[in-house]
């Protein structure tokens, strides 16, 4: 057995002999509980360590000693409780707002190739499949916008899109520029 290093501990458990020989005997059963309301078991036991403090500190008040658990429970919900709301808040409002590192800029020649290939390829399409293409991706109109302009049924749009969205993925001069 350790020597208390603290004297009026040693004193306060001369004090109340059944609080010291309740923590021991329900200690387990009441860390477990503790561990249930916190993530981390280092806390938890604080968080006991502290209940137990504030259910040592109404000893004298506590008329029924069959509902000591019970008690002791609510002590930890409240003081858990407390410790939320008092919790630290780690986000903190600042001048500028931490942006990415841009990527770096695609080589304009680059561009230009991929964008006359994909030029190229949508020209090979059938004439009414590269209309299709060009409203709904390049003019970025809806299926039933498109339907409209062409006077077809917004199902005709989507197969005929599809369709030509698979011939322009199969196209071998946009496979390289993958």
């Amino acid at each position: 057995m350790t020597t208390p290093v603290c004297t009026s501990a040693s004193a306060a458990a001369s004090t109340y002999p059944s609080f010291t020989s309740y923590v021991r005997a329900r200690r387990p059963v009441l860390l477990r509980a503790a561990r249930s309301l916190t993530a981390n078991p280092c806390d938890a036991e604080d968080l006991l360590q502290t209940a137990l403090a504030k259910t040592y500190a109404a000893w004298e008040r506590i008329e029924n000693q069959r509902a000591l658990d019970g008690y002791v429970r609510r002590a930890l919900l409240n003081t858990r409780t407390s410790q939320w709301r008092k919790r630290r808040v780690d986000e903190f409002a600042c001048d500028e707002l931490p942006e990415p590192d841009p990527l770096p800029d695609d080589d304009p020649a680059e561009r230009q190739a991929l964008h006359d290939a994909m030029w190229r390829a949508v020209m090979k399409l059938p004439t009414r499949q590269r209309a299709m293409v060009v409203l709904r991706y390049y003019e970025d109109l809806s299926e039933a916008q498109t339907a409209e302009v062409l006077g077809v049924s917004v199902g005709t749009v989507k197969s005929a899109v599809s369709r030509a969205l698979g011939k322009l993925r199969e196209d071998p001069e946009l496979g390289l520029a993958r």
